[in-house]
């Protein structure tokens, strides 16, 4: 069966900030709760902002975010494709890329004509989606790219 790709629910906030949490906020004094919360905010929010999910046989499995500001953004730009996870055991199988596509066709729609992203490690995947190398840098004592893709 073929993951789905729908707008995040309730249902969805704990499983996927678990991931989140453990991909991105790993060393850090952010909590569960504090990432529930930011997600909950997404999917209760005014629409400028949106929340994706992948779920296999009603079970999430991934998420990508839409969103107006990134975390502790050294760049003064909006909006940003933000928080694509996917479980490990689905990496690999096009559920990344549905997530990414599905979060700029929202920005389309939204009349968005330009996202960004902040990456590292996975430069060559959204390379291969079409995105473009803005500027490098290093944060927190670590390399850091800023990309970009017209829509």
């Amino acid at each position: 069966m073929r993951p789905t790709i729908e707008a995040m629910a309730e249902g969805d906030v704990e499983a996927i900030a678990g991931l989140r949490l453990a991909a991105f906020f790993e060393g850090t004094d952010r909590t569960l709760d504090e990432d529930m919360a930011g997600l909950r905010g997404l999917i209760a929010g005014d629409g400028s902002e949106a929340a994706f999910v992948a779920r296999d046989r009603g079970r999430p499995i991934g998420s990508c975010l839409l969103v107006r500001s990134e975390i502790s953004s050294p760049h003064d730009f909006s909006p940003w494709l933000a928080g694509l996870i996917v479980e490990d055991g689905y990496r690999g199988s096009g559920v990344g890329t549905a997530l990414v596509r599905t979060v700029e066709a929202h920005a389309v729609s939204a009349g968005i004509g330009k996202l960004y992203l902040y990456t590292w490690q996975a430069r060559g995947f959204y390379e291969a989606l079409g995105w473009t190398a803005v500027e490098t840098f290093e944060q927190d004592g670590a390399p850091m790219l800023l990309m970009s893709r017209e829509l």
